[in-house]
């Protein structure tokens, strides 16, 4: 069986080729894709061969896990569906994330069309809904997985270090829990995206230490993109019993010194991957509205300009946030 993937041939080298499927089995659905969206921290830290596998870091004499599929999300029309498989139908609309490849060094990944998936990465979406909106649904199932890990009381001071995909979600939780949430980014106009009831304030204008001033509140910091040193300059004004929630990959700098978090009982939470718990009240949240993600798309590529996407990630040619590629023909 053959088809189209987005592959990561090398260190920074992207390539839109023919790939190699796997014939389907009793518990799998073949999806043709309408819209894949990219995960600019995860698969970027795969290009750059800077980790090796789901979580681990890349060490001097690592063999680097080339050629890969990248990705690990998509939503698409249901082309078949095997003898096992319940509750889904050809036609059906749904989300899937990691579908069967051949010949690359992982047997999985996202960016493929069609796309052979295991059943119980697939989820039917609600009729009638537009598909974009679930198109990045692993990406705002970490956001919506940073949000619920802390204990939340009406009021509690949040902070959200990052004004990415993650960190917009995380912030968009953590209001929904009744939190009084600030998120420290670095870009007015992906602070400019937040709801009105969530705060903002850009570290590249304003110094962090005038924003903490004298304050001892803070009851939950959820660090998105990896800053300890964030972390470090926010810590003394965390409360007694509060939370940190590193979410970021921090590469080799990720050590944590338990002693360090003692002092005010700092809980540590690290979530990682995705559950089907966790995916169904992402759809679920998605779909209320509460959890919005259109308007964090800024770019669309068809998929065959995968490549040109990339760059944009690579180069930073221009502000970028949300990326999908587009593979529906009609």
């Amino acid at each position: 069986m053959r088809g189209e993937a987005v592959v990561f041939t090398d260190v920074r080298q992207v390539q839109f080729m023919e790939v190699e499927l796997p014939e389907p089995g009793p518990e799998d659905v073949v999806i043709d894709l309408e819209y894949s969206w990219i995960s600019n921290g995860t698969e970027s830290s795969f290009l750059y061969g800077e980790r090796i596998s789901g979580e681990q870091v890349t060490r001097p004499g690592d063999v680097l896990p080339f050629p890969q599929v990248a990705g690990y999300q998509k939503v698409g029309i249901v082309r078949s569906v095997g003898e096992k498989v319940k509750g889904l139908a050809i036609g059906d609309r749904v989300f899937a994330s990691i579908s069967k490849i051949n010949g690359m060094k992982f047997d999985s990944g996202g960016h493929i069309n069609p796309s052979v998936t295991d059943a119980s990465q697939v989820w039917k979406l609600p009729d009638g809904c537009d598909p974009l909106a679930y198109s990045g649904m692993v990406l705002t199932q970490v956001g919506y997985n940073c949000g619920i890990r802390p204990a939340v009381e009406p009021g509690d001071v949040a902070v959200v270090i990052g004004d990415g995909m993650v960190g917009q979600w995380a912030a968009q939780t953590l209001a929904r829990r009744g939190a009084d949430v600030t998120v420290l980014g670095r870009h007015d106009d992906r602070l400019a995206l937040l709801p009105s009831h969530i705060r903002s304030y850009n570290l590249k204008r304003h110094s962090l230490s005038d924003w903490i001033g004298d304050r001892g509140d803070i009851a939950v910091v959820v660090d998105s993109v990896g800053a300890m040193g964030t972390f470090r300059e926010l810590k003394p004004a965390m409360r007694l019993n509060s939370h940190l929630v590193s979410a970021g990959f921090l590469g080799a700098e990720g050590m944590v010194d338990i002693q360090e978090l003692r002092p005010q009982e700092i809980t540590l939470h690290s979530p990682s991957g995705w559950t089907t718990a966790r995916m169904d009240a992402t759809l679920v949240g998605i779909r209320d509205g509460w959890l919005s993600t259109t308007p964090l798309i800024s770019h669309r590529f068809p998929a065959e300009r995968a490549a040109e996407a990339w760059q944009l990630i690579m180069d930073k040619t221009e502000p970028f946030l949300g990326i999908v590629l587009e593979w529906s023909k009609s």
